[in-house]
């Protein structure tokens, strides 16, 4: 009997795969022809149905041929197919219905499935919401998403963070393309999207706030920005688009996607090209006020340290007695401003292709290649003029999509003819005489030229006073006759200049271009950069016997850092090289039907200079009905310090910037230099330095609790709410330290280096944060949303470490806009969008020169699309800033004002 059950089953089983066939195609929306996701397939008779991937792809065992399946998509009428064969890959178009979408949630065809199942906190922008945003260019439109933090150093330069810590050096937050880690390999961060996708090629981007590293690993500690790009199967045919605005903007982008088929009429073989030109005259960084750490006030006589005039920061004070040189007060060189130091002539082109080959239907391997140049602005410890810049990857991927993957890429990066600013201006004024000797030389000409004349002025006051009677009086008197003592001061800068550092005269052009085509190591101020990274990757998903979803992986990565001494310790050919690999798996489960989802992983670590760190994380996610959620997750991260935080060697004027992988001791602070300083000299003699420590650097790690609610009222509003708080151990930051030389047979110091070094935290530094975004939607056009974020950095305590936490407080945006609104034209539709923001005014903690604080700004960005199907064009008219409220954005950079544009773009499907 049990042998006759075995035999029946297993005829049953071969009948029915002798009949079985598999059927695969890609669903799309009717009008729009974008592939759709979460679409029901049936085949009609059957029970067992599948649904289509973010892709719109699927793939269904059909009982018998012909025979017809059913296709259901929320908000989509129903569709029956015939289907009399499987040899070729179908493509099945459905139509919206009215009368559908009046019965269900308007909200839940707009979330993607990560949203709405993700315990961590995602921001998404699709593809209609890329087209939909009002800022000009979609990267820009990821800022009006709840709880980022975007900060534009220049048009070309746009930096995205999460979470706080809103560096222009975003080395918190992981930038991937196609699963491809963006960052320079030279800086461990993105340069925003100057090297990135065409938007063009964008199909979607996703940000995942919160430590996210146990798939994404090591860098991706604050958050994660995703994007995927358009695959050539699916979008196939011609994109263009041109965009003209102010500021000289012009844009033009193209992108190509062609496939071939077999005899079978399956897909076998694709490949896109992508092009995109950017052009535009900058923001210039043009501020003329005092730094925050300026010796001077704006109206100081002898002038002051200005935010981008460079080469003015050190205040020199008058040299023996006062009265010796009357008035002279604290005398500041001339400095050069920004705007003659920098090319704000913006450029960006990017190159981007691949090739696509199916050598049956499960397995696809790609090759891609892109390759990003240019000219831009870009600020980071000093601000930067990025000239010629070159960056190319190259990417082989075999894949079976949503079960395994290994990738490997290669990215390299040629820093070109870029060089630093700031630096240059300092390198300009030394080359010509150095701060001593100008400062001596312009003290004993004011001493010569102007000290009979001051105590001509009348009020001076008598020189027979006792001195601090003297100085006080100086006070007064110096306040009356400020217009004329400025004036002084003024020619006597005049005749110290000298055509070299006179900007427009050849003799300063000349120099100009000896400095910034000279390396760092020869004099000038060029940096070199040919770093590169190399990275392999692989992950397999699996689940045996319904026990979950399991998802093992590994990666190994070598960087190979190559400046010649002008920004690492790669002095007198040494070569560094520094490789990490981690080690990863998950697991995933639904308990009863959908309702829960629990998930856990755990991620291994190692990097060559530093231990095994694990990275531990869990989540759980109720669903309480269709259409309540509540998440709840623990994650953690670790950060293996930069390679500027291990080799850095780079001086950038007041301080000179270094790694710190061996540590440093017999150091002072400023504050103790200052107290010494002030001592009579029989007390310096018997003082006691209080010399400090800077142990080597460590990695970094963060612990994050993180609750959310989502749910969806009235079938309408859509409300998403999180609420975290995170812990950081070992948090790096940079440590001020003073190297003295002194005279050992005199109480005197002959030589002050002062140093920013790598350093961690030694207290545990914590930080939390809620936000909230609303989303309603009505008269089946129309949408009204909003969102608030709070982030504050709790941590105040003695540590010395500067966090540069450089996040406001508080921050909301308002959105009022709508999607196809047919018009009276046939099939005609228009669309638009109106976006407030305010961000409130917080401490932006950069390099020496560019600390200080940015105040509270808004900014209202506005667009209008018209859409005309049958001619396959959109027309864009919109503006960033709408009224040109010209604000500061990053401390040192430039006011950021309007920037209207119109654009064209057409779409051609074969």
């Amino acid at each position: 009997m049990r042998k006759g059950y075995i035999v029946l089953v297993g005829l049953l089983f071969l009948s029915y795969f002798s009949n079985a066939q598999l059927l695969s195609g890609v669903i799309i929306d009717a009008d729009d022809k974008q592939p759709l996701p979460s679409v029901v397939i049936t085949e009609v008779g059957q029970s067992v149905s599948v649904s289509t991937n973010f892709d719109g792809e699927f793939e269904i065992q059909l009982f018998k041929i012909p025979t017809q399946i059913k296709v259901q998509g929320m908000g989509y009428a129903e569709k029956i197919v015939d289907v009399s064969s499987v040899r070729s890959k179908m493509t099945i178009s459905i139509s919206p219905d009215q009368e559908v979408l009046e019965e269900v949630s308007v909200v839940a065809r707009r979330l993607s499935d990560k949203q709405e199942e993700s315990a961590l906190t995602i921001e998404a922008l699709d593809l209609r919401a890329i087209q939909e945003t009002p800022s000009a260019s979609f990267y820009d439109g990821l800022g009006n998403l709840k709880g980022v933090d975007l900060t534009s150093a220049s048009i070309g330069f746009k930096v995205i963070n999460t979470r706080g810590f809103n560096s222009t050096s975003p080395v918190r937050s992981l930038q991937i393309i196609d699963g491809v880690d963006n960052q320079a390999p030279g800086l461990n961060f993105s340069l925003g999207n100057f090297l990135g996708a065409s938007e063009l090629d964008v199909m979607n981007v996703d940000i995942i706030a919160g430590a996210s590293s146990a798939f994404y690993g090591p860098n991706a500690f604050n958050g994660v920005i995703s994007m995927t790009t358009k695959d050539p199967f699916v979008f196939r045919g011609l994109d263009a688009s041109v965009k003209v605005g102010e500021r000289n903007l012009n844009e033009v982008a193209v992108r190509w996607a062609q496939a071939f088929d077999n005899d079978e009429g399956e897909p076998v073989f694709a490949y896109k090209i992508n092009l995109y030109r950017l052009a535009a005259d900058d923001w210039e960084a043009t501020n003329m006020n005092p730094t925050d750490g300026s010796e001077s006030p704006a109206n100081n006589p002898g002038g002051y340290d200005a935010v981008n005039r460079y080469g003015d920061e050190t205040g020199y004070l008058t040299p023996g007695s006062t009265k010796e040189y009357p008035a002279l007060g604290t005398y500041h060189r001339t400095g050069i401003e920004e705007q003659y130091l920098v090319d704000y002539n913006t450029e960006n082109i990017k190159l981007g292709t691949s090739l696509h080959y199916k050598p049956n239907r499960d397995i696809e391997l790609i090759y891609a290649f892109n390759f990003g140049t240019g000219t831009t602005v870009y600020q980071g410890d000093n601000r930067y003029s990025l000239k010629d810049i070159l960056f190319f990857q190259n990417r082989v991927e075999v894949r079976n999509k949503d079960k395994w993957f290994v990738r490997a890429y290669s990215t390299n990066e040629d820093a070109g003819n870029s060089y630093d600013a700031y630096f240059t201006a300092l390198r300009m004024q030394d080359s010509l005489r150095s701060g001593r000797v100008w400062a001596n030389n312009y003290s004993q000409l004011w001493k010569i030229n102007y000290g009979n004349q001051v105590r001509n002025l009348p009020g001076y006051p008598s020189e027979s006073l006792p001195q601090n009677e003297y100085d006080a009086a100086m006070v007064d008197f110096v306040d009356r006759h400020r217009g004329q003592l400025t004036q002084w001061h003024n020619d006597l800068h005049n005749t110290l200049s000298n055509p070299g550092s006179t900007p427009g005269t050849r003799e300063f052009d000349k120099l100009f271009n000896y400095i910034t085509t000279t390396s760092f190591a020869d004099g000038g101020s060029m940096f070199e950069d040919r770093s590169s990274l190399y990275h392999l990757q692989g992950e397999y998903k699996f689940d045996p016997v319904n026990l979950g979803d399991f998802t093992v992986g590994g990666n190994g990565r070598i960087y190979t850092p190559n400046s010649n001494g002008t920004l690492f310790s790669d002095t007198n050919g040494r070569v560094i090289q520094n490789w990490e690999y981690g080690v990863y798996g998950g697991w995933e489960r639904m308990f009863n039907g959908e309702q829960w989802k629990i998930s856990a992983t755990l991620r291994m670590d190692k990097n060559v200079n530093f231990d095994y760190l694990f990275s531990p994380a869990a989540s759980v996610v109720y669903n309480i009905d269709e259409i309540n959620s509540l998440r709840v997750s623990f994650s953690s991260a670790i950060r293996n310090p930069t390679l500027q935080d291990q080799y850095l060697y780079y001086n950038v004027g007041p301080a000179m910037l270094i790694g710190n992988l061996n540590g440093y001791d017999s150091l002072i602070t400023a504050d103790e230099l200052e107290y010494f300083l002030s001592l009579p000299i029989t007390d310096q003699q018997n003082y006691k330095m209080n010399y400090f420590s800077v142990n080597p650097i460590r990695p970094e790690r963060v612990q994050t609790a993180e609750i959310g609610y989502r749910t969806t009222l009235w079938k309408a509003l859509y409300v998403d709410a999180n609420y975290y708080f995170s812990y950081y151990r070992d948090f790096i930051g940079y440590q001020i330290g003073l190297d003295i030389t002194d005279n050992p047979q005199f109480p005197t110091i002959t030589n002050v280096d002062v140093y920013r070094i790598a350093a961690n935290a030694q207290d545990v530094v914590t930080t939390q944060g809620f936000s909230i975004g609303l989303n309603y939607y009505f008269a089946d056009y129309f949408n009204l949303s909003g969102n608030y974020t709070w982030n504050v950095l709790n941590t105040a305590t003695d540590d010395p470490i500067i966090p540069a936490f450089n996040t406001p407080e508080n921050k909301f945006n308002i959105s009022f806009g709508g999607r196809e609104i047919p018009v009276k034209f046939k099939n005609h539709e228009i669309g638009f969008n109106v976006t407030y923001k305010w961000i409130e005014g917080f401490e932006f903690e950069g390099s020496p020169q560019f600390t200080g604080f940015i105040d509270s700004y808004d900014l209202l960005d506005a667009q209008v699309t018209y859409v005309i199907p049958d001619w396959n064009l959109t027309a864009k008219l919109g503006a960033s800033n709408v009224l040109n409220n010209k604000v500061y954005q990053v401390y040192g950079g430039p006011q950021v004002g309007r920037l209207a544009y119109l654009s064209l773009a057409y779409n051609w499907r074969p």
